[in-house]
């Protein structure tokens, strides 16, 4: 697996500080096999730093983003011998100023393998063991101005290391949320189809159950009725003429009631919105359809109301529009909404012909929305408008707690 880029290069600029301390430890030294065992030691040490355990995103780590405590244990253990080796060497050798850099390097792995806490013990090891080598060659006062000039030391590259360290684990953590994000977005796109597939199944059921209920119940009345006329034809005439003309009532009010469908099918989207965004829209579309001058008023606040009872007012609207286009002759039509404590109201007017002396009587748009108001406990009148033209009202009660 790939390790951290960075992980290269801080071993890169390990093993070039290793041989730099090597090349400076050597030239202090005049005798031959104090260089030979100054060397081995040098070699083994950074064969150890080689065989430090892989560390990056394809390598095991633990949930808090650490290395996994096997790798920890085995770093710490390499850690630890190459610590015996550096004491070895200065001991043996003499040579504390270049070989005391080794623990620059281990500074840097220890920060790397350990949590903070742990790495800052390594880190203060190192500080003693320096301070212990020039207490042996420059005393008490050599030994704390060491310790004191190679902590800062220390310090800065271990932490240096630990903030890039963790930087770099928390891109691969905020990488991997990333993508759990992504296939988590694509679960939802596709529970999201699921669900329109399931509203337009369900929209397709309430369809079929509302034409069985209607548009079939009247054509088998009307089959019904028109099989009894045949019977009757040349016996009773008269009684077969009656049922041919309530069969042909019956598909007619069929027919009506596919035409009604097909219009709900047709405005799914104004049933569905607000009423007062869907009065825009309809006031809106009818003025751009007809050429008349829709007036809308809508209250300042919002309107509390049921489904049915938006739905009611809606269908209001509609049926008193087209009312206003196919018989008023009117100029200008008028849609106001109010909403009281007690009521709601919806009046559409216009400025036509009126009702005339006689009010006509009601046809099948009226009467349906006279049995839709009544179901929720309201009433629609057609009166005249004062002024000239007529106004339809409904009135639905609000429904108390």
């Amino acid at each position: 697996m790939k390790r951290f880029s960075r992980l290269d290069q801080l071993s890169l600029v390990a093993y070039v500080t290793l041989a730099g301390i090597t090349a400076a430890a050597l030239w202090q030294m005049d005798r031959i096999l104090l260089r030979w065992l100054a060397l081995a030691l040098l070699v083994g040490f950074g064969l150890l730093q080689s065989r430090l355990p892989a560390y990056g995103p394809g390598c095991q780590v633990s949930e808090s983003w650490q290395p996994s405590p096997g790798s920890r244990r085995l770093a710490n253990l390499i850690i630890a011998v190459q610590t015996g080796l550096v004491v070895a060497l200065i001991e043996t050798t003499g040579a504390s100023f270049p070989l005391i850099f080794l623990f620059f390097i281990l500074s840097v792995t220890a920060m790397l393998y350990n949590p903070l806490r742990g790495g800052l013990l390594w880190l203060a090891g190192f500080t003693l063991l320096t301070g212990w080598f020039f207490f042996e060659q420059e005393g008490l006062s050599g030994g704390l101005r060491a310790m004191a000039i190679y902590a800062g030391g220390y310090l800065f590259f271990g932490v240096i290391t630990n903030a890039l360290t963790q930087a770099r684990l928390a891109q691969s953590r905020n990488a991997l949320l990333l993508a759990e994000l992504q296939a988590k977005n694509r679960l939802l796109e596709a529970y999201a189809a699921q669900v329109e597939t399931l509203a337009a199944v369900e929209e397709r059921n309430r369809l079929a159950r509302e034409m069985h209920d209607t548009i079939g119940h009247r054509l088998t009345a009307a089959a019904v009725q028109l099989e009894g006329a045949e019977r009757l034809a040349i016996q009773q005439p008269e009684r077969a003429a009656a049922l041919i003309g309530a069969g042909r009532q019956q598909v007619r009010d069929a027919l009506q009631d596919l035409r009604a469908t097909v219009g709900r099918l047709r405005e799914p989207v104004e049933v569905e919105l607000p009423l007062p965004q869907a009065l825009q829209r309809l006031a809106a579309g009818f003025g751009e359809a007809t050429g008349l001058v829709v007036h809308l008023e809508l209250p300042e606040t919002p309107c509390a109301m049921t489904a049915a009872q938006r739905l009611a007012l809606y269908r209001t609207a509609q049926e008193g529009l087209t009312n206003v286009q196919r018989h008023a002759g009117a100029r200008q039509a008028w849609l106001r909404l109010e909403c009281t404590a007690d009521r709601l109201a919806l009046h559409v007017s216009d400025d036509g012909r009126g009702l005339g002396i006689r009010p006509p009587a009601d046809g099948f748009g009226l009467r349906g929305l006279r049995e839709r108001a009544a179901r929720l406990g309201g009433t629609v009148t057609l009166a005249h408008r004062p002024g000239g033209g007529a106004i339809l009202t409904i009135q639905l009660p609000i429904e108390k707690d």
